[in-house]
């Protein structure tokens, strides 16, 4: 029998072979296990880059203001001034969470005290909070009551009651306060785990007692309702403190948060993901997945390989990652699900943290395709290496560059999950089985452990050889092959060596001293979407490549690139460097540049290009086209636009709203959501027939809302028709009394319920003669 048996994993990948699922019950132990992070150094290369940038911006953040929250609900004197964006909103404490992971697992990673004491900090706060409390809460969520703000602890004493008011991500009115308490929950036992601090265990202990009580006083129906709200991973938590317990009351509430209405299909190998809320879903299957790894039960193990062998195959992009405006769509329909909130980034990283469990169980090579795929194309294009800040969602769609977070001012919950992936790029490269030393991913980095001494030097993934000096050598030492390389070269001290075993290239009989060298070509391939073969990707090597369509601030107002071949697999030019192509001839509207996408962090791109066979091009050429005609007419009839969501705009055009309206920050084109009261805002008008266009978001359908013109009704609208990810344009007649003899109007958008409808522009307008 081969050391593992790629051939027949039955999961399959999104961008590669597409093999049906089938049903192989994994050991009841672990064949392959990491190395610990304190035992792996990176070395010169994009991760060190990414974790020192990381590092600069976890120890610029004040932990005090982080917990300031914390201490205001527990009546102790705050030491800082909360944070801005989703800190100062009823969200608020997440991001202390993800903060004592990060800096816990860069201690780890970097072996640098001074983020110990960070960690060991807030672990002390939290413990002191604990003890005023008196019932071992700590919690940072805010909430509203009676016109009033405050600490979210409320909505835990009215769960206590049964009282439960639960939907998607609202908890008695609360936002998704069990998602921040997971947080803090996890924080603290990376604390524990990463940078050795017991206190940290006993914080979580005390986290884990006063909501283990709340749930213990209540029947699995309402336990069931209160998991419709997103919770985050509190089942892995709760399984995690049994692991370092012991004590089976952890395990027994690890498996009362088992969400049925999410985990049973899947058990019964059903994908019933369409519409659901991507992010909320994947902690919950790892949650499976650690208590198959506690209990034995194969049942929680089929539901965690069906998931990832869905998630994987039938709703992901070709950079790993997955889901649109956050939710997945129908199974292998993505080609109309391409814009600008393609991809959160929190997605992938709870899919590799997933991936490494599954891995875990099986040792196949394959499950590294897709983890070295999402993690060098999604996490690392990420993370701007210059500023260390995040982005929310990753655009693929034509002319769309990337959004990143402010130090200050965001704190979405992708710049949480941020701060932890860019801690830990080391944690993957090298694993234990049996006698054996595995690496799997090729990142410059030495290991230091007693099985193994060993110093990777390598380029990769911008250059195709591999280096490996050994000090101390494993008794065996497994080298895997990616599924994109065919021919990989394999030498120990200038001689070939290495027996091809499954996905790995095994070398024995190695010693101090031994010189390794792995040459791994990287040539180019197509990949088309699965419901459209004529929407490509181009991926060389390991790296999905990206048209470099220039800077990308301000709107896009260009063509989209296409390609005009009658191959299937249109070929590349080469130019000068690995990974660097161009479209040539056959590009249009023009030629090129084609280079690695994750390092495109502050220009536009295109990673799905549109094919034109050649003989039906002269037919398409004028509609593909057109659209740049109808943007030069649009901009000569143009009187006024105003971008929403921006902040110089808004201020041009007098913006005010009601206190309901925040704006979508983290997008490329970005806008204000239609919410309770209203929003408004100054476009100059001008004399002639005029109408106001608006650019609705195209998957807001069926709402009711009102267009005001100086406190004025327009027009009650409803948004009908089919949801799109094309933008939805309406255009409004202005009558004449509405705009005769001004200069300006004041347009009002304005509802008496929430919408969560996206407004992106609104302008005046002429309209065209007749």
């Amino acid at each position: 029998m081969s050391w593992t048996r790629r051939s027949t994993l039955g999961a399959g990948i999104a961008f590669g072979a597409l093999p049906r699922f089938t049903w192989a019950a994994p050991a009841a132990t672990s064949i392959a296990t990491p190395f610990s992070l304190s035992q792996v150094r990176l070395k010169p290369s994009i991760f060190l880059t990414s974790v020192r940038a990381n590092a600069r911006y976890l120890l610029s953040l004040d932990a005090d203001r982080l917990l300031h929250n914390f201490h205001a609900g527990a009546g102790l004197p705050t030491r800082g001034k909360v944070y801005g964006g989703w800190e100062s909103r009823g969200i608020a404490g997440h991001s202390l969470g993800h903060y004592m992971s990060a800096v816990s697992l860069i201690h780890a990673q970097t072996g640098d005290p001074q983020f110990r004491d960070r960690a060991a900090y807030i672990v002390g706060q939290l413990k002191a909070i604990q003890a005023r409390h008196g019932d071992g809460y700590a919690g940072g969520t805010t909430v509203d009551r009676d016109g009033k703000t405050v600490d979210g602890k409320v909505v835990y004493e009215e769960l206590r009651r049964g009282e439960i008011r639960s939907t998607g991500f609202s908890l008695n009115d609360g936002w998704v306060p069990l998602y921040t308490y997971h947080k803090i929950m996890a924080g603290a036992l990376d604390a524990h785990q990463h940078a050795g601090i017991k206190d940290g265990l006993t914080v979580a202990i005390g986290l884990g007692d006063y909501l283990g009580k709340i749930l213990e006083g209540l029947s699995d129906t309402q336990v069931q309702d209160i998991l419709r709200t997103e919770h985050g991973g509190l089942t892995e938590s709760y399984a995690e403190l049994y692991k370092r317990t012991g004590n089976r009351r952890w395990l027994t509430l690890s498996e009362r948060m088992r969400h049925h209405a999410i985990v049973d299909p899947l058990q019964a190998g059903r994908d019933e993901l369409a519409g659901k809320h991507a992010n909320t879903q994947i902690p919950k299957i790892i949650g499976e997945a650690r208590l198959h790894e506690l209990t034995g039960n194969a049942d929680r193990a089929k539901v965690a390989q069906f998931f990832w062998t869905t998630v994987t195959r039938d709703h992901s992009y070709v950079i790993g990652g997955n889901s649109d405006h956050e939710h997945f769509g129908l199974p292998r329909q993505l080609a109309q699900r391409l814009d600008q909130q393609t991809c959160e980034a929190c997605n992938s990283y709870n899919m590799l943290r997933l991936t490494r469990h599954l891995y875990s169980w099986s040792g196949e090579a394959s499950y590294f395709d897709f983890y070295e795929r999402a993690h060098l194309n999604h996490i690392m294009s990420q993370q701007d290496p210059k500023t260390g800040m995040f982005t929310y969602f990753t655009a693929l769609a034509p002319g769309m560059g990337r959004v990143h977070s402010s130090p200050t001012e965001d704190f979405w919950c992708c710049v949480g999950s941020g701060m932890e992936s860019h801690s830990k790029h080391g944690e993957s490269i090298y694993w234990k089985r049996g006698d054996a030393v595995a690496i799997n991913l090729y990142y410059a980095s030495t290991l230091n452990a007693p099985e193994a001494k060993l110093d990777m030097d390598t380029e990769f993934p911008l250059g195709n050889m591999v280096r490996i000096a050994v000090t101390n050598a494993p008794k065996r030492l497994a080298l895997r092959v990616p599924g994109w390389c065919a021919d990989p070269l394999l030498k120990v001290n200038g001689k070939t060596a290495g027996v091809r075993d499954g996905g790995y290239l095994m070398l024995t009989g190695l010693k101090a001293g031994d010189r390794i060298e792995l040459s791994l070509p990287m040539p180019v391939r197509v990949e088309s979407m699965p419901d459209d073969a004529k929407l490509v990707a181009f991926v060389s090597g390991p790296l999905v490549l990206a048209g470099d369509m220039g800077p990308g601030k301000g709107a896009w107002d260009g063509l989209d690139p296409a390609i005009v071949t009658d191959r299937a697999e249109p070929v590349l030019v080469a130019a000068a460097g690995l990974h660097h192509y161009r479209l040539g001839e056959q590009g249009k509207p023009g030629d090129l540049t084609l280079r690695p996408f994750f390092a495109q962090h502050e220009n536009r791109t295109a990673v799905y290009f549109r094919r034109f066979d050649v003989a039906e091009w002269p037919t398409q050429e004028a509609a593909w086209t057109q659209a740049s005609k109808d943007r030069a007419d649009l901009a000569a009839r143009t009187i006024d636009v105003i971008r929403l969501g921006e902040q110089q705009p808004e201020v041009d055009h007098a913006f005010a709203d009601s206190g309901q309206s925040a704006p979508v920050s983290h997008v490329a084109d970005r806008s204000r959501n239609v919410n309770v009261g209203f929003f408004e805002f100054d476009l100059a008008v001008a004399p002639g027939p005029l109408a106001l266009q608006v650019a609705y978001g195209g998957r807001q359908r069926d709402k009711d809302f009102r267009i005001m013109i100086d406190s004025e009704q327009l027009v009650r609208e409803r948004l009908p028709g089919e949801s799109t990810s094309a933008r939805n344009v309406q255009t409004y007649a202005l009558p004449t009394k509405m705009t005769q003899g001004k200069s300006k109007i004041r347009v009002r958008f304005e509802s008496d319920k929430w919408q969560g409808v996206e407004v992106y522009t609104a302008r005046t307008m002429r309209l065209k003669s007749v």
